[in-house]
C-alpha cells in the first residue's frame, strides 16, 4: 500500500497541471470562442465573424469558428406589415378565446337560471316583442312620411302646372320629408334585419339550452360542449 508522502504530490501535481491552461488563457487576456455568421446577400451566402449593419435584420445562422458546427439561428427582422398582422393574429388568438370563456360561463349560467324551455322562451318573448314594435312604429312612420311627402309634392305639381312658382317653403318641406322618409326607410331595415338574427340567435340559444340539459340530466355525457358521437 503506497504511502501518504508519495501518493498526495501526484494528485496536487496533476490538479495543477489540469487548472494551467485555463488559469494561463485567463492571464493572457483571450477573448471566448469566435463564432461566424453566415446570412444571405445579393443572392450571394456571405460569412464573418462580425454583423454590418446593412445585414442586422437578415436571417443569419452562428457558426462555431473552431469546429465549424451550426450552433444556432437568428430570425429575420419583421417588416412592419408582418408585424401588424402578427399583432392581429394574436389579437384575434385572445379574442376567440375570451370568446369561448364566455360562451362557456354564459351556456353554464343559462343552465342554473332557467328550469326548463318555457322560461327561456319567455325571456325571448318580451325580446320580440320589443322589436316587433320597433319594427311596427317604423312602418307606421314610413308611410305617413310617404302620404305627406306626396301631399307636397301634389301641391308642388298643382302650382307649376297653373303656371304659378313653387314657394320656397313648400321646396324645403319636400326636401325635409324626403330626408326624414328615408332615414325612416333605414330605421325599418335595421329593426327587420334585428329580428331575423334575433330568431337565428333564439334557435342557436335553444339548441344549446337543450345539450346542456341532455348533458346534465342523469346519465348525460356530463360535458355539453362535447360533439355528438358519430
Amino acid at each position: 500500500m503506497p504511502n501518504r508522502s508519495t501518493t498526495g504530490p501526484s494528485r496536487l501535481a496533476l490538479l495543477a497541471c489540469l487548472a494551467l491552461p485555463a488559469l494561463a488563457a485567463a492571464q493572457s487576456g483571450k477573448p471566448p470562442a469566435k463564432k461566424l455568421y453566415c446570412w444571405d446577400q445579393g443572392g450571394q451566402r456571405v460569412c464573418s465573424d462580425t454583423v454590418p449593419p446593412e445585414a442586422m435584420a437578415s436571417a443569419r445562422e452562428e457558426i462555431s469558428a473552431s469546429s465549424g458546427i451550426r450552433t444556432g439561428e437568428i430570425q429575420r427582422a419583421l417588416t412592419d406589415e408582418e408585424r401588424a398582422a402578427q399583432a392581429d393574429e394574436e389579437a384575434r388568438r385572445r379574442t376567440e378565446a375570451l370568446a369561448l370563456e364566455t360562451r362557456r360561463r354564459t351556456d353554464q349560467a343559462m343552465l342554473v337560471t332557467f328550469q326548463d324551455e318555457e322560461e327561456l322562451r319567455r325571456v325571448f318573448a318580451e325580446r320580440i316583442g320589443l322589436v316587433d314594435n320597433s319594427i311596427q312604429t317604423a312602418r307606421y312612420n314610413v308611410a305617413s312620411l310617404r302620404e305627406g311627402l306626396v301631399t307636397l309634392l301634389r301641391t308642388a305639381g298643382e302650382r307649376e302646372l297653373g303656371g304659378k312658382p313653387v314657394p320656397d317653403q313648400l321646396a324645403d318641406d319636400i326636401r325635409q320629408r324626403h330626408a326624414q322618409l328615408l332615414y325612416n326607410k333605414l330605421l325599418q331595415r335595421s329593426f327587420e334585419n334585428q329580428r331575423a338574427a334575433l330568431d337565428v340567435e333564439i334557435a342557436d340559444i335553444l339548441e344549446r339550452y337543450r345539450a346542456l340539459k341532455a348533458a346534465d340530466a342523469p346519465g348525460g355525457r356530463g360535458v355539453a360542449s362535447l360533439p355528438p358521437e358519430r
